[in-house]
């Protein structure tokens, strides 16, 4: 009863509450129910979505109880049926996600007409199968824009997975001579260096079926396929080498390098041999490898790699010092990529490097400057080459009654929070999420954004405060989007043990929004996302008496066990505060092996750190951290204060602490 009272508010809480007491047990055990339909779609269980149905109905999310029973037999249903759905629920979020999964359903059936009919009111519009599909009617129609294969194109290769949709859609064009054979193979060569068999076993049944007998063998064994054949005639042949060496590079770089050098770079097309030599000194770049840039000299056009391969070939540049090939790759990226935070900074700084013309200098300072900001890692570096430090921004004007009671009376807002506080998070973040950024085009406004933020800051669900307020573009509210909870615990605890307290937040920002019961896919837990091994260690190691793995969960003791693991991290790695992040986040041996290498600008350091989620993580924890330093101190700060450099570990140190979990 209290879960209601603290979330509803009066739009849903008259249809929910009605103050009457028998309604409010009603209620309780419509949760009940609730929570038992997630698990029965989650098993798929058909007959006891039907069974419990009934007893879901005038609950306040009711909407998610009727999408689970009807999506669970979608494939089943009558137009009818779906219709009716969709005029019940008209304007929710469950309202255009059926429609999404609809829409998928008619594609996969090639129901073109029903397809069309319905497109037009689906809302979302971040399904890139769906795009993709919409994209084919217009081709069959004639409507299609000039831009449709190249859209088609960009969409199907940002997939990982096998997909229905874009490869059909490619299948199409690529019959229509939309789009060409080299189109369709590298697709191919991306799925092979991704490990995903069905999705290079879809490409080149479009452009290449006879192929497909001797894909196994690529795909099994390339370096036995590769030395089983002495020469290639035709496309086709050529384009199951370029497989086999993309395979091969993928486990064992030198060892497709020797291939490609000594016998089969003669026979490839110019552009088969620079994506190949890309890819190998991409995973060369990957593993850290000095011999990266050698690779990558024998790419003769960058224009054939792609933005990811293009990527690493800046990296890689960057360990290496080699500042023109930094800029020379950087320009070479596609308008999109090139304008991300990370590239612009780095093209400024390879502009600055040596001795800069006045020209140089200019293009510099522009670039810089339209990226300076608090915002994160890049556009805080950015800030201090510019000669700033990173402060608070002013607080936005506050929120007017009126805006605070309009996000509190908004349905989905409510049914997020409400379905979030239940235990039913998934959901409610989905049902949250598309609330501000989906519902209308091009999400909330900043001031509505900010309403919501405060909504949920004030139920504490911290999260949703923080990633909506994040959205907000004009303005910034600081004490939304860096939440200080448990302010007290976790003050007293770091400093008592000597670590930063803004570090400390900035790590619990990253790790876990502060979601008390977050857990993570290999088991972590808690606010500071402890792992069961790593705890009983610490709790050890600390002295704490009588730790069992369940009190973990408990808020102090996680912050008391999170700190204490990060402190032996941050001593370990004489004081680093991105390689003791490194290793929160990716375990202690593996930034142990990272430092190894030429001293680099900590910043450099951690752009090549391999893994993309600990590269992201250390980068978003450094930069949450100086932002809480200001928030915190009320002084402006420095991110480069706390980088450093990162290299060997000197003959000073003490050895490494080899039981560090």
């Amino acid at each position: 009863m209290h879960l209601l009272r603290a979330i509803l508010t009066p739009l849903v809480a008259a249809a929910v509450l009605a103050i009457a007491a028998p309604l409010v047990q009603a209620q309780n055990r419509g949760d009940d129910t609730l929570l038992e339909m997630q698990q029965a779609f989650r098993k798929g269980d058909r007959r006891k979505l039907e069974q419990l149905l009934p007893a879901a109905r005038g609950h306040a999310l009711e909407p998610w109880a009727a999408y689970w029973t009807l999506k669970a037999r979608l494939d089943e249903a009558a137009p009818q049926e779906v219709q009716a759905f969709l005029q019940r629920y008209a304007g929710s979020y469950q309202e255009d996600r059926l429609r999404n999964d609809w829409l998928l359903l008619l594609g996969q059936r090639r129901d073109w007409s029903q397809f069309a009919e319905h497109h037009p009111q689906y809302r979302m519009s971040d399904d890139r199968e769906v795009r993709c599909y919409a994209l084919l009617i217009d081709q069959i129609k004639g409507t299609a824009p000039a831009s449709a294969a190249d859209d088609v194109r960009r969409t199907w290769y940002s997939l990982r997975d096998a997909d229905d949709g874009c490869t059909h859609a490619a299948s199409e064009l690529y019959s229509d001579k939309k789009l060409s054979a080299l189109d369709v193979w590298r697709k191919a060569r991306l799925g092979i260096e991704a490990n995903r068999m069905r999705v290079v076993r879809n490409a080149v049944e479009i452009v290449a079926p006879d192929a497909l007998p001797q894909l196994r063998d690529v795909f099994d064994s390339p370096t036995k396929y590769l030395l089983g054949r002495a020469t290639v005639r035709g496309k086709m042949h050529q384009e199951l080498v370029v497989l086999a060496l993309v395979k091969l590079a993928t486990g064992d770089p030198q060892a497709a390098a020797n291939l490609l050098d000594a016998k089969w770079g003669v026979q490839l097309s110019a552009e088969e041999r620079n994506w190949v030599w890309g890819v190998i000194g991409k995973q060369a770049a990957q593993k850290l490898s000095p011999d990266a840039m050698a690779y990558f000299a024998n790419v003769a056009r960058d224009s054939d790699l792609n933005d990811d391969t293009l990527g690493w070939k800046a990296r890689a540049a960057l360990r290496a010092g080699q500042w023109k090939v930094v800029r020379k790759t950087i320009d070479a990226m596609g308008d999109d990529t090139r304008q991300e935070s990370t590239w612009v900074y780095w093209k400024a700084r390879a502009l600055l490097a040596a001795r800069p013309s006045e020209a140089e200098r200019a293009e510099a300072r522009q670039l810089l400057e339209g990226i300076a900001g608090t915002r994160g890692f890049y556009e805080q570096l950015a800030l201090e080459e510019l000669g700033q430090r990173i402060a608070t921004p002013p607080a936005p004007a506050p929120l007017t009654a009126e805006e605070k009671a309009a996000a509190r009376a908004n349905p989905g807002l409510n049914r997020g929070l409400y379905a979030i506080l239940l235990g039913l998070r998934s959901e409610g973040v989905r049902e949250w999420n598309y609330t501000t950024n989906l519902h209308t085009p091009g999400g909330m406004a900043d001031r509505e954004l900010l309403a919501a933020a405060d909504f949920a800051c004030q139920r504490e669900v911290w999260d949703r405060c923080i990633n909506t307020s994040e959205r907000t573009k004009a303005v910034t509210d600081a004490a939304q989007r860096f939440p200080t909870p448990f302010r007290n615990t976790v003050v007293e605890r770091a400093q008592g043990i000597g670590l930063d307290p803004a570090y400390v937040y900035g790590l619990i920002r990253q790790e876990s929004r502060f979601v008390m019961d977050a857990r993570s896919g290999v088991g972590a837990s808690g606010l500071m996302q402890v792992m069961p091994s790593t705890a009983r260690w610490t709790a050890r190691k600390i002295g704490l008496a009588g730790f069992t793995p369940d009190q973990i969960s408990d808020r102090d003791t996680n912050i008391t066990i999170g700190t204490a693991y990060l402190k032996l991290a941050l001593d370990d790695f004489a004081g680093s505060m991105p390689m003791a992040a490194a290793a929160y986040n990716a375990g202690p041996g593996r930034p142990r092996s990272w430092r190894n290498g030429p001293v680099l600008d900590a910043a450099i350091w951690a752009e090549n750190v391999p893994f993309a989620e600990t590269r992201d993580y250390v980068k978003k924890v450094l930069a949450n951290t100086t932002n809480y330093a200001a928030l915190l101190t009320g002084q402006p700060q420095s991110l480069k204060s706390r980088l450093g450099t990162v290299g060997p570990r000197e003959s000073a140190e003490p050895e490494a602490n080899k039981e560090l979990p």
